[in-house]
Parts: structure tokens; C-alpha cells; sequence
């Protein structure tokens, strides 16, 4: 397992990442309330460091359904 893959499942698993956007960025792990504030947070980001390629997830809350659509 990678050690982004680990910090996809870290926020996934930690309660204090529920209802939030995600940016994975390099080793650490950056949360927004909004996905306005996640993108202007990832504007800056990639000012910082734009030789970075982030991952970006939404973090259901608990108990969250989420519905996938498969076609044929």
C-alpha cells in the first residue's frame, strides 16, 4: 500500500475528516468545510507547490448513502 493510499484511508477512518473536503497533498492531509474553501485552499496549494499532484476526496459523514450508477 502506498503511503497516499494510506492517507486516503487515514481520512476516511478519522472521525475529524466526516462531512469535509479532502486534499491529500505530499504527507499531510488538509480539510475544508466547503467546496469553496477547499478550492481556494487548493489554489494556494498548488502555488506552494506545483510540481505536487494532489488527491482530492469528499469525506461522507457517517451513515451517508451513496448511490453508484453503473451503465451497460
Amino acid at each position: 500500500m502506498t503511503k497516499r493510499q494510506k492517507l486516503i484511508n487515514l481520512a476516511y477512518s478519522n472521525s475529524k475528516y466526516w462531512g469535509k473536503h479532502v486534499i491529500i497533498l505530499g504527507d499531510k492531509i488538509y480539510a475544508a468545510k466547503s467546496g469553496v474553501k477547499a478550492s481556494k485552499m487548493l489554489e494556494e496549494l498548488m502555488r506552494k507547490h506545483p510540481s505536487e499532484t494532489p488527491t482530492l476526496t469528499y469525506v461522507p459523514k457517517t451513515d451517508t448513502l451513496i448511490l453508484y450508477l453503473h451503465e451497460d
